[in-house]
């Protein structure tokens, strides 16, 4: 999987164009979001993951409803397809990935 940290919102539009993409909302202070970053780092994807700091985008945030971190959405073509809300195992995650 290819981990790209999101720098500004306008690359956010342009890269969620694409096929599929997994969007990590997470934030530096949660503890679940720090565990679940060496588990995205194991799976093996082609699927790009956007990480999304929630204290940093608020407004992003907000717009795709997150209430909880860390919560994974998966688009495909900017449409989200699933969502799972909270820690998830690497065999849980390549489940949802598919």
């Amino acid at each position: 999987m290819e981990i790209i940290h999101l720098e500004n919102e306008q690359d956010f539009k342009e890269l969620i164009k694409t096929d599929k993409i997994l969007v990590d909302f997470f934030a530096t202070w949660c503890g679940p979001c720090k565990m679940l970053g060496p588990v995205l780092e194991k799976v093996e994807s082609d699927i790009q993951v956007i990480k999304v700091d929630t204290d940093e985008f608020e407004d992003l945030s907000r717009e795709y409803g997150v209430m909880s971190i860390p919560t994974l959405v998966l688009l495909e073509k900017g449409k989200e397809v699933k969502r799972n809300i909270g820690f998830i195992d690497k065999k849980n995650l390549e489940d949802f990935l598919k």
